[in-house]
Formats: structure tokens, sequence, C-alpha cells
């Protein structure tokens, strides 16, 4: 069984970092996700005792009075830390400039979809899953796509 102080790598694309046990996550130790966040614990028997999760961009999750893209604060991350833009200049998504998406698929959060073969890939295009019935009709409905018409703002001659 792992012992001591290492790494252990899911086949999902996480990893793990920190002090094992007779098999498992035992102590400090944090969980590295593919798409950037991380997740730091005091872990005991495999369980997180307590811990704390950053998102890819450095924003810190909390469970109580949370502010982020609330009912009553929609701005992005990157606008909190720097300001809104100008008026008539929209910021899409919280990375500024937005992803550029491939032809003829949508960008659904945690990657790029194809809505003619129903696969959803990451941002480095490494296969996520296939989205079900439910997951296409969202996308199809909810999220960008490549053939959006993004406006610019561009200062006048």
């Amino acid at each position: 069984r792992m012992e001591g102080h290492g790494s252990y790598a899911l086949p999902t694309g996480t990893e793990y970092r920190g002090a094992l046990r007779d098999g498992t996550f035992d102590g400090e130790g944090e969980l590295l996700f593919p798409g950037g966040g991380r997740y730091r614990a005091v872990w005991h028997r495999g369980v997180p005792a307590q811990g704390e999760y950053t998102f890819a961009d450095g924003l810190k999750y909390k469970d109580k009075k949370w502010h982020y893209c609330d009912g009553y604060d929609r701005r992005f991350y990157t606008e909190i830390c720097s300001g809104l833009k100008p008026a008539g200049i929209s910021q899409l998504t919280n990375l500024d400039p937005p992803r550029k998406i491939p032809d003829g698929c949508y960008d659904c959060g945690d990657g790029f979809y194809n809505p003619e073969t129903r696969v959803i890939v990451d941002y480095k295009f490494r296969f996520l899953r296939n989205a079900d019935d439910d997951e296409h009709e969202w996308i199809i409905q909810t999220c960008r796509k490549a053939w959006d018409e993004t406006i610019e703002h561009k200062p006048k001659p």
C-alpha cells in the first residue's frame, strides 16, 4: 500500500500530492485538477477533514458569505480584480480576451463541444465525455458558439 509522501494520478487526469497512509490520503495534501483548480486539505483516512478549493484563476471558494456570481453581482472574477470595462465594451467570459472556439463548436465551460459528434474535449483538446441529450440541449441553448458575432470595441479614427 502507498505510504509516506508522494503523488497519485487518477484516471480522470486529477493528481493527488501529499501524505499517504495505508493506501489512502492521510495528512496534508492537495488534489490538482486538469483545468487548473486545486483543493488543499487535511485528510483523514481518505476523507478531507478541512480544506480550501482555489479555481484556476486564483479565486478561492468560500462556502459562507460567497459574493462571486450571486444574484446581486454578476461580474466575472477578473472584472472584480481589474474593474469593469467602459460602456459598450463587453467582457464575455472570465478570460479576456475569451478563448477562440473551434469552428462549429460551443464553449461549455470546461471545454469545447462539437454538436455533430456530441463529444466534449477539454481546452487542450483531450477527450472529457460524450454529452447526453440533456447536456446537449443545455449547451445548444446556453453556451457561446464559434459563429456568434463578437462586437469588439474599435476606437474612432
